[in-house]
């Protein structure tokens, strides 16, 4: 893919909008947000508040998780079914979809065109981690002699990017001309979901030849994503100028990288652009040498952060001349809406 000629993801610093007292500079940086998510809805985060050693630590027992043999590992499994993201899913369990709903394309039923959909396996390993206080999605926790530090180490990262993500939210709300807290308070962090991800390593053949993909386009379904990405290299982001092209999300050090959600476009009333990004091979410079042309392991953790599910979302930007789009609904009947296609 030539990238050369696509313009680069904008870099939004929230400095000026978390130290400044006066209202109109965290006025300004709230704007500034804003603008990056209408154009694009992807954009890196430089001082977003999660600290180096923070991240750091989140990575290092990240991969002693994912390092463990798949006995261990599997005494944290995933429940069955869509209604629960909570645990350990193995390579092949899950299948990320850009589908909402629908009858199939050739006519077929939806069962049909779903099982043929999942034919070409995500190859990757996850571990969801939500709230303790979440009713709804109890955590699934290993026994402690698995992974001690891991149950500790996860709920003070949710804690952590929780805190991260308000800021966010606050910003954005300032940018959209709304009362700062007007987005945190549909927030309470008790719906939130912090996602440990390892890509195995895996020759580059495989991928080529359809069997397997790191994971195809798609959009989250959540408000906002925070995105915290090893140096290996893979996201892309759909250029919006050129739909179905791809702008390499490169990382770059001490950002986080922060997408719109489909939740918060349909809350925008599109005026906030939820965009298509995918996890392909690294650069072919990043990848193993040798005959197999192995990918290198690659290490991510999104966190997603949605509305408590029972408030009802209707469109915050409508008038005459831009009247709503959609029509009220709650969290928990849109991920219900969205989520069969996934497991």
């Amino acid at each position: 893919m030539d990238s050369s000629n696509q313009p680069p993801l904008p870099i939004i610093d929230l400095e000026a909008f978390t130290s400044a007292s006066d209202t109109a500079t965290r006025l300004e940086a709230g704007k500034q947000l804003v603008s990056a998510c209408h154009d694009v809805g992807f954009v890196y985060i430089k001082n977003h508040g999660v600290s180096e050693s923070e991240l750091s630590r989140a990575f290092d027992v990240s991969k002693k998780w994912f390092d463990l043999p798949t006995d261990q590992k599997m005494k944290a499994p995933h429940p069955p079914g869509w209604a629960v993201h909570r645990g350990y899913s193995w390579p092949g369990l899950e299948k990320v979809s850009n589908l909402v709903s629908g009858p199939a394309a050739d006519g077929g039923s939806d069962d049909e065109f779903i099982e043929k959909l999942r034919q070409v396996q995500d190859f990757k390993e996850s571990y969801e981690v939500g709230s303790d206080q979440n009713p709804d999605q109890p955590n699934v926790w290993p026994p402690t002699d698995v992974l001690p530090e891991w149950q500790p180490c996860m709920s003070s990262f949710y804690s952590t990017c929780f805190e991260a993500g308000k800021k966010i939210l606050q910003a954005l709300a300032l940018g959209l001309g709304l009362d700062e807290n007007h987005l945190l308070d549909f927030h309470s962090g008790d719906y939130n979901q912090l996602r440990l991800l390892h890509y195995p390593p895996i020759p580059a053949a495989a991928i080529d030849e359809g069997k397997f993909a790191r994971m195809p386009a798609h959009t989250d379904w959540s408000t906002i994503t925070l995105l915290f990405q090893d140096d290996c290299g893979g996201l892309q982001v759909e250029n919006v100028h050129k739909p179905g092209t791809f702008i390499d999300a490169t990382p770059i050090p001490g950002t986080l990288v922060m997408n719109v959600g489909d939740l918060l476009m349909r809350w925008s009333n599109d005026h906030l652009k939820s965009t298509s990004h995918r996890v392909q091979l690294p650069p072919l410079q990043d990848r193993f040498t040798g005959a197999s042309k192995k990918t290198r392991a690659r290490y991510s953790i999104p966190y997603f952060l949605t509305t408590d599910p029972d408030l009802l979302i209707e469109c915050l930007i409508a008038d005459e001349n831009h009247p709503p789009k959609y029509e009220p609904i709650t969290q928990r009947d849109y991920a219900a809406m969205r989520a069969r296609m996934q497991y």
